[in-house]
């Protein structure tokens, strides 16, 4: 395994390099690491796509070919055991919390480990502590999600068996592998640090909320019966995944983030229902779902569509957009197994479109507008967008190049605005009539706008935190 950096997360790193660069039309897109989503392998393996998603499809073999070359992703990296000594259990910090060391009576300077041992933390919401990643199992698993979801479906757009492989190599070493593979627990998830925080919290749950994504991809691979996905991954990967569920269905700090009233909550079903899904358990899954949309559903959503526990906090436009893709990540996991709530409503009487209608008449002011964008193209796929609103609010808000995105190839039909038939015509299109980019070499760079710059780089920001 390469040699990283204590801060991994390839999408700032990437996003950020870019911003001393000129942006010409060959540069691609730099990948974007949503919130959450659970994309439907039905719909994938049926590459029933429209000629609008070229663009897309593009987006995602590229995204899946930057993320591999990073990887494989392993817990084995981080430079500081947690406090078993093994560091092949999770570790992460509590990004929120800072170190008070005024009454500590130290009468040298304190080095960081003895400061992370001995000064009391008080948190400070909303504000990041920039040593916070110093160890950072996080940023390792949103890579290896983002890679494992981009390279099932970069496999099934054009059926290379590269793609498969990465996803078989990656998984194997992020779960499976005795030397790299990751204890089936987060029990030192978001540790607060200090005297009193050398053990995980709830909030550490929050960590693997992705694994919606790489549930995505493996159901990919699995339904589309890749050689490479083979019997024996798959069986591994089901008990370790096993494992994980009982101890996700009953240690007391899963149990507490599972109650959580706001997005913590939300994200913990994402999560839950998810892995069941894996396993073959949709009748647990349905009733992870069911509980959830009948418990913190039924009051996150208020009359005028906002919801006040996003909005109470200090960044209420990342917040109200967050919640609203672990609500959708829910719906759409629900619809794969024929549980569908999309008319479903709060005890307000609204609906996560109601929430999605509020969302987008608020500023975004100095947080990033980009990460409403995919929430936006989801729930006009799903409730329809007959006069157009939801496309000219993309495109007003957005720019040109939003068809280009990856999750414009999921979420579908959502209009295009006439901008990939626009290019087609203009440069000539090799495209294919199912709709799926004929590959004839290197991969067709995309034209890269600062709006879509500018998504990757708020999404990535702050897709890790809550």
């Amino acid at each position: 395994m390469r040699p990283r950096t204590s801060f991994s997360f390839t999408a700032v790193l990437s996003a950020a390099s870019l911003l001393h660069l000129h942006i010409g039309p060959a540069r691609a897109i730099t990948v974007t690491s949503y919130a959450n989503d659970f994309v439907d392998p039905k719909y994938v393996l049926a590459k029933d796509f429209t000629n609008f998603t070229i663009e897309a499809q593009d987006t995602i073999v590229a995204w899946a070919e930057e993320l591999a070359a990073q990887g494989p992703w392993s817990v084995m990296n981080k430079t500081y055991a947690p406090p078993t000594g093994n560091k092949h259990d999770y570790m992460s910090w509590a990004p929120y919390w800072w170190p008070d060391c005024s009454k500590v009576g130290n009468t040298t300077e304190l080095t960081p480990q003895e400061i992370w041992v001995t000064c009391p933390y008080v948190s400070r919401d909303g504000l990041f502590n920039p040593d916070g990643r110093t160890i950072n199992d996080i940023g390792e698993f949103e890579d290896m999600a983002n890679a494992i979801l981009y390279n099932s479906l970069a496999w099934a757009i054009n059926g290379s068996s590269v793609y498969s492989a990465n996803v078989a190599r990656f998984i194997n070493t992020w779960f499976l592998a005795p030397d790299t593979a990751m204890t089936p627990n987060l029990a030192y998830g978001q540790m607060q640090r200090g005297p009193n925080g050398q053990n995980g919290t709830h909030t550490g749950i929050l960590d693997l909320k992705c694994m919606a994504k790489v549930v995505s991809g493996i159901l990919v691979l699995r339904e589309g019966k890749a050689p490479e996905w083979t019997s024996d991954i798959d069986t591994a990967l089901n008990n370790w995944t096993k494992e994980y569920i009982s101890w996700l269905t009953s240690a007391s700090i899963a149990l507490e983030e599972k109650a959580a009233t706001n997005n913590h909550g939300t994200f913990y079903y994402n999560q839950l229902a998810a892995l069941q899904i894996l396993v073959g358990d949709t009748a647990g899954a349905k009733q992870t779902l069911e509980e959830y949309f009948t418990t913190q559903y039924t009051w996150q959503i208020v009359a005028n569509g906002d919801q006040p526990l996003e909005t109470a906090r200090t960044r209420p436009y990342h917040y109200r957009a967050y919640n609203l893709a672990a609500m959708i990540t829910n719906a759409k996991l629900g619809a794969y197994i024929g549980y569908d709530v999309w008319s479903l409503k709060t005890s307000k009487g609204t609906t996560i479109k109601d929430a999605l209608d509020y969302a987008i008449t608020m500023p975004a002011g100095s947080e990033a507008a980009s990460e409403l964008w995919p929430n936006v193209v989801a729930v006009g796929a799903i409730y329809g967008d007959t006069a157009g609103t939801y496309a000219k609010w993309m495109l007003d808000n957005a720019g040109n190049t939003y068809p280009a995105d990856a999750q414009f190839l999921w979420n579908q039909p959502f209009s295009d605005s006439g901008l990939v038939a626009a290019a087609a015509t203009s440069t000539g299109s090799n495209s294919s009539s199912s709709g799926v980019r004929q590959q004839d070499g290197a991969l067709t760079p995309l034209g890269a706008s600062w709006n879509v710059l500018a998504m990757a780089v708020g999404a990535a920001v702050v897709a890790l935190f809550a």
